[in-house]
């Protein structure tokens, strides 16, 4: 394995970065540092966000700037303030055992005059950011007719920002005689217009495929209803409790909104972006790169200058409207060679984008099922267990308070002191879940929970008619088959009929309890929905309510002789002649079809809808 040492670089830039741990430079950093100590190419490199290109242009600047010269030689364009801050405080690091260096960063938010101040005294290399840049330019308090280098960072956010303008300003005030170093994530047709009219000859390094999504990110989907949105983002915040996360909103009053709802919630969440002041941004990143907050909510454009480590978990908490967004989004976890997962939650008009975004990243994108509260508790459970087994024990501390503690649990056993511990922290979760309902909606918007490997879907002629929720169903069901409650993690109580899910390996003895069984003097009958993986049949008259209608949710069709329509449907009805949710798919893109027919004044045809979102 080839270690930075073997790649040219200046021996004050090796010290420094052996010092910060740096021991062998990653693929992209390998393959744009030896080109760029030459300093005689323009180079246009494209990696994902988080495999070290802050260090791929930031190790050999060091290398080729002047630092006993006083004059700008380097330039860096990054697309936000806290990118611009995270830039300049890597390349001082680097810098560390350079004698002279003096780097600056010139951004909005904080006081131009202190930055035109730090700029007098000789930069050799200036960060900023475009749109404080070109008032510093307009003041004339810069010269960058001394420029050697330009550096355009996340050169596909500054456009999509609307810094176009800026760096076609910016960029005409440098010398025609420089190198011009284009780094980004994707390939945009408008980066690609930047590398023609302000480079010369550039050379192009890719690692991994354009617009392509970190190898070490997996990549899964939640389809819920619209206003089961918040409600998703709590349950992955529960199901995964040691989360240090990034929640992802489109706009900034949603991220604001989601925040002060995880916050009043009791979750360790806080808000990020634009219209905060930059001191209210400073304290937020803090709190988050010191761990002591576990969610941080942000907006697109808020988010790109955070490079934190160890980011667990990116959550969508609504797509991005460009599909370069999410390449962006994701790769904030996963860096350094870890691994991260990505959560998107979506509706059900959305899997189009998905299809979209899988062919687009070339990742393959596995749709997920929804923690139930079951799952909940009992991962929070033994997370709980585990924290108790790993915490470190202060002897010294402890000793003098023990006896009046042994004292006080002489009366309880081993395993009775063991479950009143836990259940100090566990109950919280069950009293929360124990009602909680599926918050899954199926593909064709239907509101019907996929079925999943290891479970087998059941129908019971039981519903809350019968005076049954979802906790006294599940109590009844255990209580007569003599089973423990955890074979059945999923009840769906609908008005006349239920749907619950039992592990497969009880199946035939839990179908077997309830023969010949009566509820009220009313026959309980229990059949299987059936599951292809399983090997289990699906009952031929499974999902009949008792008005008729199918209740399991097959296709059925609906008519009128009165300028009325017909379609075919899965729903979830109670009775026929009723409406049902969702639609047939029609295509892969999230569009629908459905066939209309009237007779009475009205029209025949076939429409076709597509999706919402702007891809």
């Amino acid at each position: 394995m080839i270690k930075f040492e073997a790649l040219g670089l200046s021996q004050p830039v090796l010290k420094a970065i052996g010092e910060l741990g740096f021991e062998t430079p990653t693929p992209i950093q390998e393959k744009v540092i030896p080109i760029l100590l030459e300093g005689k190419k323009d180079i246009v490199a494209l990696a994902q966000t988080g495999t070290g290109k802050t260090a791929g242009f930031g190790l050999p600047l060091m290398s080729l700037v002047d630092f006993t010269a006083k004059r700008t030689q380097a330039l860096i364009l990054a697309p936000t303030r806290e990118l611009c801050m995270q830039i300049t405080q890597d390349l001082k690091n680097f810098a560390k055992h350079m004698q002279g260096a003096n780097i600056v960063a010139v951004y909005g938010g904080a006081s131009i005059q202190n930055q035109i101040y730090d700029l007098k005294k000789g930069a050799q290399i200036v960060v900023a950011t475009p749109g404080r840049m070109v008032d510093i330019i307009d003041r004339k308090r810069v010269d960058l007719t001394t420029i050697n280098y330009v550096i355009l960072d996340e050169a596909d956010e500054m456009l999509n920002m609307g810094f176009q303008e800026d760096l076609d300003s910016i960029l005409s005030t440098t010398p025609d005689e420089k190198n011009t170093w284009l780094f980004s994530a994707t390939m945009p047709d408008e980066v690609l217009r930047i590398s023609r009219k302000y480079m010369n000859a550039p050379v192009e390094i890719t690692v991994g495929g354009k617009n392509q999504a970190n190898e070490n990110i997996e990549h899964i989907y939640y389809v819920t209803h619209e206003r089961d949105r918040y409600a998703v983002l709590k349950r992955v915040a529960d199901y995964y409790p040691e989360i240090f996360g990034l929640v992802f909103c489109r706009t900034k009053i949603e991220t604001q909104k989601v925040a002060d709802s995880l916050i009043k919630d009791g979750y360790n969440a806080d808000a990020l972006h634009g219209d905060m002041s930059q001191a209210q941004r400073d304290h937020v990143m803090k709190r988050f790169r010191n761990r002591t907050l576990q969610m941080l909510v942000a907006t697109d454009v808020a988010a790109r200058g955070i490079d934190v480590n160890d980011i667990t978990h990116v959550i969508h908490y609504n797509l991005p409207d460009e599909i370069e967004n999410y390449t962006h989004r994701s790769g904030r976890t996963a860096r350094a060679g870890k691994t991260g997962i990505s959560i998107a939650i979506i509706n059900t008009r959305d899997e189009g984008k998905i299809r979209t975004l899988e062919r687009i990243t070339k990742k393959k994108f596995s749709r997920a099922l929804i923690p139930s509260g079951y799952e909940i508790c009992e991962k929070q459970l033994f997370w709980l267990v585990q924290r108790v087994h790993d915490t470190q024990v202060n002897e010294e501390s402890i000793a003098s308070y023990l006896p009046k503690v042994y004292d006080e649990l002489k009366d309880l056993s081993r395993e009775e002191i063991i479950k009143r511990l836990v259940s100090i922290e566990f109950n919280r979760f069950l009293d929360y879940y124990k009602n909680a309902t599926d918050l899954n909606a199926n593909a064709s918007g239907s509101g019907e929970r996929a079925e999943r490997k290891g479970f087998v879907r059941l129908f019971v002629s039981l519903g809350s008619m019968d005076d049954l929720n979802r906790q006294t169903m599940k109590e009844y069901l255990t209580q007569t088959s003599g089973m423990d409650e955890s074979v059945i993690p999923w009840v769906d109580v609908k008005n006349s009929f239920s749907f619950i899910e039992v592990k497969t390996e009880v199946y035939e003895a839990f179908i077997n309890a309830f023969k010949n069984v009566e509820f009220k003097g009313r026959p309980v009958r229990i059949e299987s929905r059936g599951n292809r993986e399983e090997g289990i049949p699906r009952d031929r008259n499974r999902g009949k309510s008792r008005f008729g209608g199918d209740g399991g949710g097959e296709r059925r069709s609906f008519g009128s002789n009165n300028g009325g329509f017909k379609s075919r449907r899965r729903g979830s009805g109670d009775y026929s002649g009723g409406s049902s949710s969702g639609s047939s798919r029609d295509n892969d893109r999230g569009g629908f079809r459905r066939d209309k027919k009237s007779t009475g004044g009205g029209y025949k045809g076939k429409k076709k809808f597509s999706g919402g979102g702007s891809w």
